[in-house]
């Protein structure tokens, strides 16, 4: 396991150097500037992703394709994948974090504006759609659609499975000593409950349990901060000193430098919001609309939320306790920064993790089976509905210090040929947003 470890490490460090830095952040800012900043419309997508009434043809309501995959992205990403950023790159980690979310908006919303143009009806009248469709239809680039799908049905059980079901059930065995297959089974049979009724059952589910659980984690927080209220202002300091200087204890050593903090930062953000990676826009497509910007609009918030909001509140509660100098990581130094707040804190990160993780599971696994089926047919999703909850149970027993970096690896490996579809087509991007949203023809189907 070692020696895989290592190898894992290894290509790690190649397929996170400055070249995917470059190319993922480079995308970013190309697409907020040739999409005029689009950021500034996030309050117009706001106000239409509260609408939960029909707009157009589509499986799910738009408000329920965003909180799928707000489902997918709010997860241990948002709690331990922070303080993982924190504990290797320093606190200016979360400043690089929080920059990959403002810029990334911009491409949640052309990856949703994508898979919404070029989405295809099946057979049944089901709606399917994603990168493998938009590089197969838009750039006539099959060969690469299939390469993507099946990035995404293998990446799913790292970063949508194992990964979230292994941090809850470490946590729960940590915080309240219950054996983590109580956990897994848990999370396995409650899991196999809402798959299996597809997209609108886990839309359903998502459409309940997301705003909750923001809400329930995100005053835990701010209870957090209040507590110790009078160090916020260095918690700041530290996190904009770290960025442009690189600051970390990791195993109490002075370890990490200005490259180190913006890998973190930048990977991390990646992992926690999903901008760029190309797994959002696979539920994007399910959603009723009038027109493609009108659910790009909305897509784009939820790395708003997920990035900007909520990893940010999590990496200033840690950074605010003072625990990252201790030579903690995951969710150990997550559960210590939270501990400040006897008995309350323990019980506000794991029912914030819980909800996080079975969120995350859910919405990923609805990701995972519509690659499946662009892969192999609908014949395959049934196998592969229950091959997942195996992995839930699996990876909630196993100790998976080795998954992270896997995840981050083959999360890099989807991003690429997203990015290139999103690179390529940027003309199209902007004549569609052109006609719907400069020139005022948003409500246009």
């Amino acid at each position: 396991m070692e020696y895989i470890e290592s190898i894992l490490n290894e290509i790690n460090a190649v397929v996170w150097g400055v070249p995917m830095l470059v190319l993922l952040f480079g995308t970013h800012v190309f697409l907020t500037f040739r999409l005029k900043l689009i950021q500034r419309y996030i309050w117009t997508g706001i106000k239409i992703s509260v609408s939960r009434s029909k707009e157009g043809s589509g499986d799910v309501s738009q408000f329920g394709a965003l909180t799928t995959a707000l489902a997918a992205t709010i997860g241990t990403g948002n709690i331990v994948g922070v303080s993982t950023a924190i504990a290797a790159g320093g606190p200016g980690a979360v400043f690089w974090m929080w920059l990959t979310g403002v810029f990334g908006i911009a491409t949640k919303y052309s990856e949703a504006l994508l898979a919404v143009k070029y989405r295809t009806i099946k057979e049944d009248g089901s709606y399917a759609g994603g990168p493998m469709y938009v590089l197969e239809k838009g750039l006539n680039m099959k060969w690469l659609g299939i390469v993507f799908a099946a990035l995404t049905a293998v990446t799913a059980f790292g970063i949508g499975n194992m990964v979230q079901a292994n941090s809850i059930s470490q946590l729960a065995l940590t915080s309240f000593e219950i054996p983590t297959y109580v956990t897994g089974i848990f999370l396995a049979v409650l899991t196999g409950f809402v798959i299996i009724g597809g997209i609108k059952s886990i839309a359903k589910w998502c459409e309940k349990l997301v705003p909750f659980m923001a809400v329930f984690y995100v005053i835990g927080c701010f209870i957090l901060l209040a507590m110790n209220f009078q160090e916020i202002p260095h918690a700041f300091g530290l996190i904009f000193e770290g960025a442009f200087s690189g600051t970390a204890i990791t195993g109490g050593f002075m370890g990490a430098t200005m490259k180190e903090a913006i890998k973190m930062g930048v990977s991390r953000g990646l992992f926690s919001n999903e901008s760029g990676l190309g797994s959002a826009p696979i539920v994007a497509a399910a959603a009723q609309t009038k027109n493609p910007v009108r659910q790009a609009l909305v897509s784009s918030t939820g790395t708003f939320w997920d990035t900007v909001v909520i990893c940010l509140i999590t990496g200033v509660v840690i950074v605010n306790s003072g625990e990252w100098q201790t030579g903690l990581r995951g969710a150990e130094l997550t559960h210590a920064a939270f501990e400040e707040m006897p008995v309350i804190g323990s019980i506000i990160l794991t029912v914030g993790l819980l909800t996080f993780v079975f969120s995350t599971i859910i919405g990923w696994s609805y990701y995972g089976e519509k690659a499946i089926e662009y892969l192999a047919g609908k014949k395959a999703i049934k196998p592969y509905r229950i091959l997942w909850v195996i992995f839930v149970l699996i990876g909630s027993l196993l100790s998976l210090p080795v998954v992270w970096t896997f995840a981050d690896i083959t999360n890099a490996l989807m991003a690429i040929p997203n990015l290139t579809a999103l690179l390529l087509l940027s003309g199209v991007l902007v004549a569609e947003t052109k006609k719907y949203l400069w020139e005022g023809k948003i409500d246009d189907i």
